[in-house]
């Protein structure tokens, strides 16, 4: 009498149907279909040259892990990983990881520092804006983006300008090349009118309170859907008091707009008589605290 052959299962297909694995399968899905990041990426990557080394940004080998580069920089932010040595350190371990990798339980895993020295540059490809609209389009076709309500934030984004280029903009000119001469502001009124930065002109001075130390810096915006909490737009502008309210209706002006009227919700620093009576000019609720 013949024995019936029993196969082990797969530890990996145990592993998927783990709720954080059905999780990561959502994403899977979008990078099986767009098969044109891996061509972005080489478009981005490979073709700039260092200039400080003359070597290639990517080689053909780094070019078929991008997908890993991309997926590795999704779990950082899904799971709050907060830097890329902890990362690998629990690729090492975690299952669920090595699964959405693609990667086999006995593969080697890259270096952080190899992973950390591409990551700035991918980041900064178009892929990345390619890969976040393909999970907006994904949460549109699922009926799991809000068309009603929404919630406008802003935040500082600090300038690459140090704050010694914040010079007088009647003065003398930087005789440039090599360190900034030490600056002394103490008993000295800076004001974004009079003085401008050498290195960043565009960067202007600014602080979010009172309390808070003033930077030379931009502002970012974002508008947010409250049914899953997915940004449906981003835009940058200069620092300026007004800033983060002229740019929230500008983005809401831009929403397609299938209802009559929509909410939005915004922190104190939107609570102006101006700005709410504009909102409600375009059909908008204004929620501001």
């Amino acid at each position: 009498m013949g024995q019936k052959l029993t196969r082990q299962m797969s530890l990996f297909s145990v592993t998927a149907r783990h709720d954080i694995g059905k999780e990561l399968g959502v994403f899977c899905e979008i990078f099986d279909a767009t098969p044109e990041m891996l061509d972005l990426v080489y478009k981005d990557l490979i073709r700039n040259r260092r200039q400080e080394t003359g070597r290639p940004g990517m080689t053909a080998e780094q070019v078929l892990r991008a997908e890993k580069l991309l997926k590795a920089q999704s779990l950082m932010i899904l799971y709050s990983i907060r830097s890329n040595r902890q990362l690998v350190e629990q690729i090492h371990y975690n299952f669920l990881f090595r699964w959405f990798l693609g990667m086999a339980l006995d593969e080697k895993i890259w270096d952080h520092s190899s992973f950390s020295k591409n990551n700035q540059r991918l980041i900064g490809s178009e892929v990345a804006a390619v890969f976040l609209s393909r999970i907006l389009e994904q949460a549109k076709r699922k009926h799991l983006l809000s068309s009603e309500h929404f919630t406008v934030d802003g935040t500082l984004i600090e300038a690459w300008a140090s704050v010694k280029s914040f010079k007088p903009k009647d003065g003398p000119p930087s005789a440039g090349g090599g360190k900034n001469d030490d600056v002394n502001f103490k008993g000295k009124k800076l004001a974004n009118e009079t003085h401008g930065s050498d290195t960043d002109p565009a960067a202007r001075l600014y602080r979010k309170g009172k309390t808070k130390e003033a930077k030379l810096c931009y502002l970012g915006h974002t508008l947010m859907e409250n049914r899953s909490g997915l940004i449906v737009k981003t835009t940058t502008t200069q620092a300026t008091g007004t800033g983060e309210r002229e740019a929230a209706k500008a983005m809401v002006q831009q929403l397609p707009r299938i209802t009559r009227r929509i909410t939005l919700g915004g922190d104190k620093g939107y609570d102006t008589k101006d700005f709410v009576r504009e909102l409600r000019e375009l059909k908008v609720t204004p929620h501001v605290a």
